[in-house]
């Protein structure tokens, strides 16, 4: 996950990262990883100019196939309005 994230960062896109289904598009994407018998996902953002947030990091515990959480999903788009919130200060501050 770090390198993909990594990737991101360096303006690229790891082969590994696809859009997270609900969010409208490529704008918020999710890196998934098995580990001992274990999934766990990384969910980020790249609707921003030269920033890279990451909203939620977690461990899958769904029993529900590949469906993600809700209680997961509501945290991501709670974070990602943050995120929004964060980058127009961000941009009102450096023009």
């Amino acid at each position: 996950m770090g390198y993909a994230l990594w990737v991101t960062q360096r303006g690229g896109k790891h082969p590994d990262a696809k859009p997270l289904r609900g969010f409208g598009g490529a704008g918020v994407l999710e890196i998934v990883e098995d580990f001992a018998a274990d999934t766990y996902r990384a969910v980020y953002t790249v609707k921003f100019a030269n920033v890279v947030y990451v909203l939620h990091a977690f461990q899958k515990k769904s029993r529900r196939g590949r469906q993600t959480a809700r209680s997961d999903i509501e945290l991501i788009k709670a974070r990602l309005q943050w995120a929004q919130q964060l980058y127009a200060e961000r941009e009102g501050r450096t023009r």
